[in-house]
């Protein structure tokens, strides 16, 4: 194995600074990773046990700071739209056409939407990506509730107006009202035959 090319005395000072103004975990152990090998020497298997990395990881990162510096220690986003079909602000004047004509109703025909966002990524598209790039702008999905056509609405009315005790029993005609019962409700008596 070669010998790891030894970190400069000047940023031990500079590292131990960068630990103390870490405001995230990941940029505190991005720092702290180079920090363990220049400040106390110790290899790659050390400091990745002491961060709970991978060696091969440190590594890495110990070679990118030889390289780059403190730019290195700063760390890249992992987020992105890397497979996009069209740009935040393309996807937001394609869509304007739409949005003035769902204007007055407030309504929009998702399968419209699909048609000709495929037509103009030159490609066929799954309904979820379409429903996505609506919800980045702002629309959502709102459906009336189901109601079946023909259902009677008087007869629904007349239902609500039923009475309220409906199905409730009267004390003299419950069965735990009765002498001799058991004490159970809605239970006859006992009886040793049984």
């Amino acid at each position: 194995m070669r010998i790891p090319k030894p970190i400069p005395e000047k940023a031990v000072a500079r590292l131990g600074t960068a630990l103390q103004k870490a405001k995230t975990k990941a940029e505190y152990q991005r720092v702290q990773c180079v920090w363990l090998r220049a400040a106390l020497g110790l290899s790659s298997a050390q400091v990745a046990q002491a961060i709970g990395w991978r060696p091969t990881s440190v590594r890495r990162l110990q070679s990118r700071y030889l390289r780059e510096g403190e730019r290195a220690l700063q760390g890249v986003g992992r987020g992105g739209r890397r497979h996009q079909n069209l740009t935040l602000e393309e996807e937001r004047d394609w869509l304007a056409p739409f949005r003035e004509k769902a204007a007055p109703g407030g309504l929009l025909v998702v399968s419209e939407v699909r048609a000709g966002y495929e037509k103009a990524v030159a490609r066929r598209v799954p309904k979820s990506t379409v429903y996505r790039m609506l919800a980045r702008h702002g629309w959502r999905k709102i459906t009336p509730r189901p109601r079946h056509p023909p259902s009677e609405q008087e007869r629904q009315e007349a239902y609500k107006k039923t009475p309220a005790d409906r199905g409730t029993r009267s004390p003299a005609t419950s069965p735990a009202g009765s002498a001799g019962s058991s004490p159970v409700p809605r239970r006859g008596p006992f009886r040793p035959d049984q």
